[in-house]
């Protein structure tokens, strides 16, 4: 089988890593990828968003199957392209449409679906510039943090716990009236907080039948103590401890086979990765927001800890079969640690010389994120740069080997969370 992978990230490296061992996989492509990705495929160098090349390099190189890394493309309708192309719509893609990749791509959609279909989640109002009063108004009636979410793409960023009124006032003047995020912002979801703790799910279906991922807690601020700024996630750790058998079986009932049928009942014809960020409070969980990907760094744990043919499950998801599937997941623990550029999330530097990260441990996968390759050197390339992911019998043992391997990567301005873990062991 002939497989493009489309994305250049740490998801996509492990994507590429954990499908180069199948024995269905022939050849690999990655576009655009990075210097890890080429490490496993072979790099191509098409945009995720061009869809026109991307289909002719399909064509020209026999891809038997598509996977969508990353959720721009999903939510601009990569896979609508392929399937309303006469010599595409046979290629199989795993993807949302982009009816159902509205789940990701509006804050605004997925909270009215939550809510249509009973699915439990905090209580919000949608606002715009133009009733930018109302929404500081409804923001006093919420207790304090009051939770501020751009309603489009933002890159993992547009979020914003807002801890005075002063400040969800200022945080509301820069999304709606100075467009902090672009279109992304020009509407708002005020959202009530909910103070728990997180951890995420995820399913693979085909839309109608799913099987579970392993379930990993991913850590997003960028200080330690999870301060500071929003990122796209800093480390991973899975499975989780508090995740029972019933915690699952709960969530399976109260939030994944509803989320399923409310896509039936909407008529989306449903075919990839739906990723649930929960919130649990007093043991009841709460839907905190729907990905239509795998999640990075989630994807740097996850992988490693499936044991089944990966590549074998994707084709069995395209061809509308994975009810004759089951997944076997390693009992060992997976963490990984997300090495980045100094500065990030904000401005940060890129093209600093990578060293260290062919000499790790063997227990140790170095997924790389923001990479290019030069003369045979790895460059940074990104804010966040390379996930360093330890596999072990415990968790503690695994983030030990996490952040030994942390230690050994270096490059200017590297900086990295110690403290990924701790607060569950």
């Amino acid at each position: 089988m002939n497989v493009l992978i489309i994305g250049s990230g740490g998801r996509e490296h492990a994507f590429a890593w954990k499908i180069a061992q199948s024995s269905l996989c022939d050849n690999l492509y990655i576009a655009t990828g990075n210097a890890g990705t080429a490490q496993v495929g072979t790099n191509v160098a098409i945009k995720p968003t061009d869809f026109e090349r991307l289909g002719q390099f399909c064509m020209d190189s026999d891809i038997d199957l598509v996977l969508v890394g990353n959720e721009e493309p999903l939510v601009k309708g990569i896979v609508d392209y392929f399937k309303n192309d006469n010599s595409l719509k046979n290629i199989k893609i795993i993807g949302a449409n982009k009816q159902g990749a509205q789940l990701e791509g509006s804050k605004d959609f997925a909270k009215n679906f939550m809510v249509k279909n009973n699915i439990p989640t905090a209580k919000s109002e949608t606002f715009t510039k133009e009733s930018i009063q109302k929404a500081k108004e409804y923001a006093e009636t919420l207790s304090l943090p009051v939770v501020l979410k751009a309603d489009g793409l933002a890159a993992g960023k547009g979020v914003v716990i807002a801890h005075t009124k002063e400040e969800t006032n200022k945080t509301l003047d820069e999304m709606l009236l100075d467009e902090k995020f672009g279109e992304a912002s020009s509407k708002v979801v005020i959202e009530e907080f909910l103070d728990g703790i997180e951890v995420s799910i995820f399913v693979l279906t085909d839309g109608k039948d799913y099987v579970l991922l392993p379930e990993a807690k991913d850590y997003k601020q960028i200080g330690e103590g999870n301060t500071g700024l929003n990122t796209g996630g800093m480390g991973a750790v899975s499975p989780v401890p508090f995740v029972t058998e019933q915690f699952i079986k709960d969530a399976e009932e109260n939030i994944v086979k509803p989320t399923l049928q409310g896509l039936q009942n909407e008529n989306i014809d449903y075919c990839g990765f739906i990723f649930i960020g929960l919130m649990v409070v007093k043991e009841k969980a709460f839907v905190l927001e729907y990905n239509v990907r795998m999640g990075d760094p989630e994807t740097e744990v996850v992988l490693p800890r499936i044991e089944s043919d990966f590549l074998a499950l994707l084709d069995a998801t395209a061809k509308k079969e994975l009810g004759q599937h089951s997944i076997k997941v390693s009992k060992k623990a997976a963490t990984t640690i997300m090495l980045v550029s100094g500065g990030y999330p904000e401005a940060y530097q890129t093209g600093k010389l990578i060293k260290g990260h062919g000499n790790l441990p063997e227990n140790v996968i170095a997924f790389h994120a923001g990479t290019k390759e030069d003369d045979s050197q790895t460059y940074t390339n990104g804010g966040r740069v390379i996930a360093l992911t330890a596999l072990a019998d415990t968790a503690p043992e695994a983030l030990a080997a996490s952040n030994h391997a942390a230690d050994l990567v270096n490059f200017e301005g590297k900086y990295y969370r110690k403290d990924i873990g701790k607060d569950l062991f």
